[in-house]
């Protein structure tokens, strides 16, 4: 019993450390963000010696010449719409690959799955020629769209699908169900923890992405927070570093708040989820 109660502290211990210092730069930052000007640019020391929200009122005051807020607004906007198109399409196709009798569907399955081996740095440039072929650079139309084949989390379901007994399925059909329903009632239910975890990964994804949205916006009313937050770092804000973190809590703390929430209700699907 002792024995592993030592064991048990000695991992705690461990477990507390290891969060320390995956945390220490999140709290540098945090506290940065209220230090003042000189402070910033002087001092090392973690608490700030005078306290001051000057950095944060000038993301936010009326005569803010950083558009966090407009920032803030464009990732929201296509966080969630990404997000939304990205597990409707998925789990579309993976149940069709899975379920429905459909010429060719070893074929298309394998072409999902053989997409998995290419980097994404390949079909950059194809599709950012194909969008300002379209007139559509600095809209959201390319910011949304490119995360619409997510082959990854077609996958994710498939697998799931495969291993799911048909018999609800076959027991809907009798009692006169569509395929509409059967998807709807029954399917989803199932895989509600799977969309869940496709969601949450989507989600963080398209928020911290940078490559893409820097590539297709360059109008400022049209970036994401995280361009937004760089060229915060390559502007003139260089020489303010509490301003630069301030506008970083800013971005942080949605995503954060965001995957808290999803998370523990993650787990608490995948507790209360199963065939009764």
């Amino acid at each position: 019993m002792k024995k592993s109660m030592k064991k048990n502290a000695f991992v705690l211990i461990i477990a507390t450390l290891l969060a320390i210092v995956f945390l220490l730069p999140l709290i540098f930052m945090l506290f940065t963000s209220f230090k003042t000007l000189s402070e910033a640019m002087s001092s090392s020391a973690l608490l700030p010696k005078e306290w001051t929200l000057e950095n944060y009122g000038s993301i936010f005051g009326i005569a803010a010449d950083v558009p966090v807020i407009r920032w803030l607004l464009n990732t929201g906007i296509v966080t969630i719409a990404g997000t939304v198109l990205v597990v409707f399409v998925d789990v579309l196709a993976a149940y069709a690959l899975a379920r429905l009798n459909l010429p060719g569907k070893k074929f298309f399955f394998t072409m999902v799955v053989a997409t998995l081996t290419i980097p994404g740095i390949v079909t950059l440039f194809p599709m950012f020629y194909i969008f300002r072929e379209l007139n559509l650079i600095n809209t959201f139309a390319p910011l949304i769209l490119i995360y619409s084949a997510n082959t990854m989390g077609v996958f994710l379901v498939y697998s799931f699908l495969k291993g799911f007994p048909k018999d609800l399925e076959e027991a809907a059909v009798i009692d006169g169900a569509s395929l509409w329903q059967i998807l709807r009632f029954v399917i989803f239910p199932a895989i509600r923890p799977v969309v869940a975890t496709l969601a949450v990964l989507t989600f963080l994804t398209i928020y911290n992405d940078f490559l893409w949205p820097s590539v297709v916006t360059s109008a400022d009313e049209m970036k994401t927070v995280t361009v937004g937050v760089a060229n915060l770092v390559q502007g003139a804000n260089f020489v303010n570093p509490g301003r630069m973190m301030a506008a970083t809590v800013v971005a942080t703390l949605p995503a954060l708040i965001i995957f808290v929430a999803a998370n523990r209700y993650f787990v608490r699907s995948v507790i209360s989820s199963g065939i009764k």
